[in-house]
């Protein structure tokens, strides 16, 4: 079953086996021969393993422990490596080590050791283009990467970046605002020119640079309903023996340096032991001594940035369960009971009313081999993926097809009257998305677009008042008035009763909260603290940590 490519036989042989340190080596890889060379009283592996920072400290001082003969030989390699190195640190990555998996970093991670390999190069006349490279990145070191990404232009460089963070637009040399809306109502460049100039005029982005319309902090915080879930004693990665309580029935926003161990607690910790009481999970906690209150709870939902489906057959339609609705609707119509249709005539993955030429597809893909594969549209459905009978039966005027075709904003309007359908449609408008079409391929969907369809499938679903939902940077990839409408949503599932945990840098979200967790004071070796778990104002006077100083800017 190991050797089974499918995803169940992955599954059931995971089960039985355990990932653990090799006795003879100790997780350092090499053989003792290897391991018996020393510079300085450390082995390769020593060195391999020690933070960034750490290991720039060690080179600065490493050539001061060789002879004369050591130092001809070690001087232009310790030159190049303190200059690698300090690349990294320049892209805030200082508390990752180089032995590191590559599979155990975020994206904004492996984006970030790109772009400093890139400063490394030092090529002039090289167009970059970076999409969010802001990803999970706190304040303070969104600085840093501010400032590398401008080395990069004084070396003679062009650096076009995708980009909603403000401190980045305004940090800009020249920005292009897209909009007015998304969707239909997008595709317009709306401004061009410098932030400066952008500042007087009146589009979205500028509204909210130049304070004319802002994200509004409540009036007061929630209380919460005086349960709380307690974690002690995590001592998962860098975390120190922490112990946690997060109140139930509230907003509780965890932050702190890129690191810090947020992502340790949260989906390494907490939520694999819920995810384990719930729903028998197999996946097994980072180490914590005891968890009390899970009684307070009846079901936790993690709502993460992984896509829907893998194939170009899934669709929000399909994810969200709603496109089963649409079908018995068109099954019931009077022409299809007249022809006997089933359900399944309007299926485009069982046969009979599907196209059969593109097997349901609505394209054939042609394979060009060492290059990417074309999707060409079929010649006999013309991408409308079901046969001609099928599309004879329509709702309104429109077949199952156009149904397909129609954004968000379209079906909720078309299907206003019908109540079976609407509030999954209404559920995917609400989280921002109205611009997406409801069988758009869910392969062509971004991170941030994947999580707000999980919310809104989750969102039309009846809540218990006792749920816990985990959302890990809901942020990413939305503009200020997408985080406004997302956290509208959010906010009234707390007002609900449930509780919902985010992790998050955007400082619009942070001072939302009712309670801030905050993970620090650096990242890596230096992190695993709980700083201060409090309200945003507390936060902002307790002067402990990063966050408090842009908090207190941000608010005031």
């Amino acid at each position: 079953m190991e050797n089974d490519d499918s995803s169940n036989g992955k599954k059931w042989a995971d089960q039985f086996l355990a990932t653990v340190e090799c006795p003879e080596c100790h997780g350092r890889r090499l053989n003792k021969e290897a391991l018996s060379y020393r510079i300085w009283d450390k082995n390769i592996s020593d060195v391999a393993s020690m933070d960034i920072n750490d290991l720039y400290e060690w080179l600065s001082h490493v050539e001061e422990h060789m002879n004369s003969q050591q130092k001809v030989i070690a001087k232009e390699i310790v030159k190049e490596l303190k200059k690698r190195v300090e690349f990294l640190l320049q892209v805030g990555l200082d508390y990752l080590s180089l032995n590191r998996q590559s599979a155990t970093l975020s994206g904004g991670e492996s984006q970030r050791i790109r772009l400093a390999t890139q400063i490394g190069s030092q090529l002039v006349n090289v167009l970059y283009i970076l999409d969010e490279p802001s990803i999970g990145l706190h304040q303070r070191d969104n600085e840093r990467l501010i400032n590398s990404l401008k080395e990069l232009r004084d070396l003679g460089n062009t650096v076009i970046v995708v980009e909603h963070d403000e401190d980045m637009m305004r940090a800009a040399d020249w920005i292009i605002d897209i909009g007015p809306k998304a969707g239909r109502k997008g595709g317009e460049v709306v401004f061009m020119g410098t932030p400066q100039e952008m500042l007087g005029t009146h589009t979205l982005t500028a509204q909210y640079l130049n304070g004319e319309t802002a994200i509004e902090i409540p009036k007061k915080r929630r209380k919460g309903n005086g349960k709380s879930i307690i974690l002690r004693g995590c001592t998962g990665n860098n975390l120190k023996n922490v112990d946690v309580e997060f109140p139930l029935g509230q907003l509780i926003v965890v932050t702190g340096v890129s690191g810090s161990g947020k992502s340790t607690l949260i989906n390494e910790t907490l939520q694999p032991i819920l995810s384990q009481h719930f729903y028998r999970s197999l996946k097994a906690p980072m180490p914590y001594k005891s968890i009390e209150g899970i009684e307070n709870i009846d079901k936790i939902v993690n709502v993460d940035q992984s896509p829907i489906g893998r194939t170009p057959r899934s669709n929000p339609a399909t994810y969200t369960g709603v496109f089963s609705d649409i079908r018995s609707l068109f099954v019931n119509l009077p022409e299809a009971k007249i022809r006997g249709y089933k359900p399944g005539r309007f299926s485009f993955n069982v046969k009979g009313g599907r196209c059969e030429t593109c097997g349901g597809n609505g394209y054939k893909t042609i394979v060009m081999n060492f290059l990417p594969d074309v999707m060409v549209p079929c010649e006999v459905c013309h991408g409308k993926r079901y046969n001609r009978e099928t599309l004879e039966v329509r709702f309104k005027g429109k077949s199952i097809a156009d149904v397909l075709d129609m954004t968000v904003n379209m079906a909720v309007e078309f299907f206003e009257n019908v109540p079976s359908i609407l509030p999954r449609i209404k559920a995917l408008q609400d989280v921002g998305l109205g611009y997406i079409k409801l069988g758009q391929s869910s392969t062509t969907l971004s991170g941030g677009e994947s999580q707000r369809v999980k919310l809104a499938t989750e969102l039309a679903k009846r809540d218990t008042g006792k749920t816990l939902y985990i959302l890990d940077e809901p942020t990413t990839g939305l503009h200020f008035e997408d985080i406004r409408v997302l956290m509208g949503v959010l906010q009234k599932l707390v007002d609900k009763g449930n509780t919902v945990i985010i992790i998050e840098h955007n400082l619009d979200v942070i001072k939302l909260a009712d309670t801030i967790i905050d993970i620090g004071p650096e990242g890596g070796r230096g992190g695993g603290n709980v700083l201060i778990a409090a309200t945003p104002e507390e936060v902002a006077k307790s002067k402990k940590g990063y966050t408090y100083k842009y908090l207190s800017l941000h608010n005031a």
